[in-house]
């Protein structure tokens, strides 16, 4: 069994109109989004052995905060520029990649590539989870899949079953 959570980058700041894409960092209600989602990630025991995280400095301070939370064990991280702003099939070529050993993976990235890998790989699930996740992927969002799989080669669309869908409002 595999676990795949999907992590879209707390909501980032456009106060500084000059600066760059990849160089906006979050804003203040990302600040506070971020820890919430790690927090949940700790309530639900869910801990990943491999993150994946885009270079972007949103992405960046996202997972700070997220693995502030989740306390213990860091897990490993590989900051990975291609996932930047990357379509799904890029970032689902980038976890089949992965070799054997991690049994969860989390992938932080950005939309609109996270929210349609996420509508891809639900095959299952609660229908609850699965309309709340057809109707918006909001910034900070968390998609959990798990798979009946051995290998990440075998990650495919509709082979997931979207265990939990959550949102920074839920939490709040």
């Amino acid at each position: 069994m595999l676990t795949l959570t999907l992590l879209r980058h707390a909501k980032s700041s456009w106060d500084d109109q000059v600066l760059d894409d990849f160089d906006r960092p979050l804003a203040k209600r990302g600040e506070k989004a971020a820890p919430l989602m790690g927090a949940a990630l700790a309530q639900m025991r869910l801990r990943p052995d491999l993150v994946i995280c885009s270079g972007a400095v949103r992405t960046r301070q996202t997972l700070a905060l997220v693995l502030e939370q989740l306390g213990g064990r860091t897990p490993q991280v590989a900051f990975d520029d291609g996932i930047y702003l990357a379509p799904p099939d890029k970032i689902l070529a980038r976890v089949r990649a992965i070799s054997s050993g991690p049994h969860h993976v989390m992938v932080v990235g950005h939309n609109p590539g996270m929210e349609e890998l996420a509508q891809e790989l639900a095959g299952t699930g609660p229908a609850d989870a699965r309309a709340l996740m057809a109707a918006k992927f909001p910034t900070a969002g968390l998609a959990v899949f798990t798979f009946d799989a051995e290998s990440w080669r075998e990650i495919a669309p509709g082979r997931g079953r979207l265990e939990h869908f959550l949102t920074p409002r839920q939490l709040a």
